[in-house]
């Protein structure tokens, strides 16, 4: 919290207080969604939309993380009743909160299963569900053998609304009932990007940013050892493609010092900036995306993307979904355990290609720059893809509907 930059206010709110007494509406279903951070923020938008469009509900969202806070009050201030940082999952502190929010319905979204708010759920006889659930090949590694201690919780879950058939298998294997998991997809490719640009816009874009008129390289949100892979291909793919360009979007804005060091060390002759630091005046080889909440934006200027925390020692994986809803051909690792469902339907559909070290996706990198038809065959895969995997948006909602 100390390095995030709470204020006072919000640190206040992680402990119950600071949040004012919210009197019960006749008429009304009061919501109560916990999405963890800025990513989750922006996976429920169309679901919140919805919800919110329905003149039963009023709703109280609420968030963990600082950037998670700041763009669901930027984003979401005009449909939500409430918004608050969601309290430290201890008695006193959640107590209090139940007490002042009086929800009749809580949802969380992916994997918030927290055992107090889940117990507070029970105590006040309100149904708990868990839509966009998924349980990751780590959390399924580590939870399983130890599953009786927190069966107990896991029964006061009504709902479980999982992303996949192997997501529901993981769930029930844990201790939840079969007959309360249903399979509804996955709201992230049911995303609304928000603004798309023009042709226009989008030429205007990369000239204010320094990244000229040429091909664009895109690094999304990447992580410690991934930039030097790209910085790889880039080198390589200059001495072919003259006026390429490298954006870098690393997952973790504060890595900007990290990266800023291994550029001076590894980049020696390349012009590069940071967004952070204001557009740039001058053409630049290098642009470094050091600003929340734009990866979607920034996509949009690339012609290639490579997805982050995919490459060894990294497992997990960072998501695939605007850059296919986008058109932008992407590659990735192995390691994309987060997102099975996602991976295995883009790679079904051909609507991506994924590589097994950083030695070959450096390589397959460079080629593909300098393939516009390969890309081209990617691009026209991705729609496809996109058409068959819709549809998580209207099964969820369907279920909680019955809930109502």
């Amino acid at each position: 919290m100390k390095r995030r930059g709470d204020s006072r206010d919000a640190f206040a709110m992680r402990f119950g207080m600071g949040v004012e007494d919210w009197p019960k509406s006749k008429d009304k279903h009061r919501v109560w969604i916990q999405a963890v951070s800025l990513g989750e923020m922006l996976v429920i938008e169309a679901f919140l939309r919805k919800l919110a469009a329905d003149d039963r509900v009023e709703i109280l969202l609420t968030t963990t993380t600082t950037t998670g806070y700041k763009l669901a009050t930027d984003k979401y201030s005009d449909i939500c009743d409430r918004i608050c940082f969601f309290p430290l999952d201890f008695w006193p502190f959640t107590r209090r909160v139940w007490k002042m929010m009086r929800p009749d319905l809580a949802i969380c979204a992916e994997t918030e299963l927290w055992p107090e708010h889940m117990q507070q759920a029970h105590n006040f006889g309100i149904p708990i569900v868990l839509i966009n659930g998924r349980l990751s090949d780590r959390s399924f590694k580590y939870a399983r053998p130890i599953s009786f201690l927190f069966r107990k919780h896991l029964s006061r879950v009504n709902r479980v609304l999982a992303i996949s058939e192997q997501d529901a298998d993981r769930f029930e294997a844990i201790g939840i009932d079969r007959g309360l998991i249903a399979v509804t997809g996955n709201l992230k490719v049911d995303v609304s990007i928000g603004r798309i640009l023009d042709a226009g816009e989008r030429a205007q874009m990369k000239k204010s940013l320094g990244l000229g008129d040429g091909f664009v390289l895109l690094g999304s949100s990447t992580w410690p050892g991934e930039e030097e892979v790209l910085l790889e291909a880039f080198r390589e793919l200059r001495t072919r493609l003259p006026d390429c360009r490298l954006l870098l979007v690393p997952r973790h804005a504060e890595r900007r010092g990290e990266i800023r060091a291994l550029l001076e060390s590894e980049a020696k002759g390349l012009a590069y900036c940071f967004k952070s630091e204001g557009d740039s005046s001058e053409p630049v080889d290098i642009l470094v995306g050091d600003t929340s909440g734009e990866l979607r934006m920034l996509t949009q200027l690339a012609d290639l993307a490579f997805v982050g925390k995919s490459l060894p020692p990294h497992r997990e994986g960072q998501t695939p979904i605007e850059c296919g809803l986008l058109g932008v051909p992407v590659v990735f690792g192995l390691g994309m355990s987060n997102f099975r469902s996602i991976r295995d339907g883009m790679l079904a559909h051909g609507a991506a290609e994924q590589i097994a070290n950083a030695g070959e996706m450096a390589m397959r990198l460079v080629e593909l720059s300098l393939d516009e038809d390969a890309r081209a065959r990617i691009a026209e895969n991705q729609k496809r893809w996109a058409v068959n995997s819709k549809g998580a948006l209207e099964r969820t909602l369907h279920e909680i509907e019955e809930l109502f």
